[in-house]
C-alpha cells in the first residue's frame, strides 16, 4: 500500500455500495388478485373499487320531511354582554361605550347550515418488507390471498378520519436485502469506504497558521464520524440480518366526506364566520343512506340537500364502500344590534349559540383603559 493509501485509510472490498432504497419489481413474487401493487412508497397505491354488494342501492323517490322551527330571539342584556366580552378581548377598545350604549333595533335573521356527512371505507395495497429474523413467514403455502375487501378489519367510530394497515394472509416471502446485497453492512457514502475522510479544520492540507494540524496531526484526513472509522456501517434496511420477509399491505382509509352550505341571508355578516360557532341542530337525519330533504320552507336548503346528495353518491358510491350517511339543519342564531352612542349611529352582529360578535365598527377603538 503507498503512503496515499495509507492516509486515506483502508477500503473495505466487502462492503458493498448502497443499493436503490426500494425493491426492484421483478424482485417481487406475483400474487394473484393482487397484480400490478407497487412497493411502499414508489407511486400512489394501487387502489380497489368495492364488490357490487356493498355497493349502496339508493331507493327511488325517497325524501326527508324537516319539522318547522321557531326564529331565536336575542334580548338587549344578552347583546350587551356578548359586546363586552368581545370588548375586554380587545386590548385598544373601551369598555364605556358597550355599557352605554342605547340600543335603536334588535334584527333577528333566520339562518340554516346544511351539513351532509358520508362516511367512506376505500381499500388500497403497496408491498412492504421487514427485517427477516426467523419469524414465520405466511406464504401461499398457507392457503389463498383473500381479496381486499374479505380482509377482516375493525371500523373506527363514525364520522371519524382514520386509517389502518394490515398485512395480507399468505403474501409473505423472503428475498436477499436489495439494498447490501445480502452482506448486512453497506460502504460509507461519507468517506466511500475508506474510513477517513478530510480534516475540517486544515482542509487536509496538514498544517495551520504554518504547524501541524492538531486536529489530524498533520496527515490531513480524520477518522470518518459517520461509520467511526470502519469504511462501512450497517444496512439500514435489513438492519444488518441480511435478508427481508416481503408482503403485501392493505392500507384501509376512513374519511368523513363532508358537503356544507350556510345561505347568505345578510350581506353585511361575513359567511365565513359561521365555521366557527354552532347551532341548534333540530333535524339529524341518519342512515346507510339519507334522500334529499323536501318541504322544508328554506328552497336554498333544499335545493342544497338534492345537490350534496348527488355529488356525493357521483364521487363516493363506486370507488368507496359507504358506511353510513347524516344530514343535519342547525338554526344559527344571528342578531344585528343597532345602537346610538354619542348621537353617533352603529351596528354590530351577534351569532352562533356562543353568542361570539363581529363588530366592524366600534366607538373610540383607538383609545385605552
Amino acid at each position: 500500500m503507498d503512503n496515499k493509501d495509507e492516509e486515506r485509510g483502508v477500503l473495505d472490498p466487502e462492503a458493498p455500495e448502497e443499493g436503490p432504497s426500494a425493491p426492484p419489481s421483478d424482485l417481487l413474487d406475483t400474487v394473484s388478485g393482487y397484480e400490478g401493487t407497487p412497493s411502499e412508497g414508489v407511486g400512489e397505491d394501487k387502489i380497489y373499487p368495492p364488490p357490487s354488494d356493498r355497493l349502496p342501492k339508493p331507493e327511488n323517490d325517497r325524501n326527508a320531511s324537516v319539522p318547522h322551527v321557531r326564529l331565536p330571539t336575542v334580548s338587549e342584556d344578552i347583546a350587551r354582554a356578548a359586546l363586552l366580552e368581545y370588548v375586554g378581548s380587545k386590548w385598544t377598545y373601551r369598555s364605556k361605550p358597550a355599557k352605554e350604549l342605547v340600543f335603536r333595533d334588535l334584527t333577528p335573521f333566520t339562518t340554516y347550515r346544511y351539513r351532509l356527512e358520508t362516511f367512506t371505507e376505500s381499500r388500497g395495497t403497496a408491498w412492504a418488507f421487514e427485517p427477516y429474523t426467523n419469524q414465520l413467514v405466511d406464504g401461499p403455502q398457507y392457503g389463498v390471498p383473500p381479496p381486499p375487501w374479505d380482509v377482516v378489519v375493525e371500523v373506527p367510530h363514525m364520522y371519524t378520519d382514520s386509517s389502518q394497515k394490515v398485512r395480507v394472509p399468505h403474501t409473505s416471502f423472503v428475498k436477499m436485502c436489495h439494498r447490501c446485497h445480502g452482506k448486512g453492512r453497506v460502504r460509507c457514502n461519507q468517506c466511500h469506504g475508506w474510513g477517513k475522510t478530510r480534516c475540517t479544520s486544515c482542509f487536509g492540507s496538514g498544517r495551520k497558521s504554518g504547524k501541524h494540524c492538531t486536529f489530524c496531526h498533520g496527515s490531513g484526513r480524520r477518522r470518518c464520524s459517520r461509520c467511526s472509522g470502519r469504511g462501512s456501517k450497517t444496512c439500514d434496511i435489513c438492519k444488518g440480518h441480511r435478508n427481508l420477509m416481503h408482503f403485501i399491505q392493505l392500507i384501509v382509509t376512513w374519511k368523513n366526506q363532508i358537503y356544507e352550505h350556510v345561505p347568505d341571508r345578510c350581506p353585511d355578516f361575513p359567511v365565513k364566520l359561521f365555521e366557527k360557532v354552532n347551532g341548534d341542530k333540530f333535524f339529524v337525519d341518519e342512515s346507510a343512506l339519507v334522500y334529499p330533504i323536501v318541504g322544508f320552507p328554506e328552497k336554498e336548503v333544499c335545493d342544497a340537500s338534492k345537490r350534496g346528495n348527488d355529488e356525493h353518491m357521483a364521487r363516493f358510491s363506486g370507488s368507496m364502500h359507504i358506511l353510513q350517511q347524516r344530514q343535519t339543519i342547525e338554526l344559527i342564531p344571528l342578531t344585528q344590534a343597532f345602537y346610538e352612542y354619542k348621537e353617533q349611529e352603529y351596528n354590530y352582529f351577534v351569532y352562533g349559540i356562543e353568542n361570539k360578535v363581529h363588530a366592524p365598527k366600534y366607538p373610540s377603538s383607538c383609545s385605552l383603559l
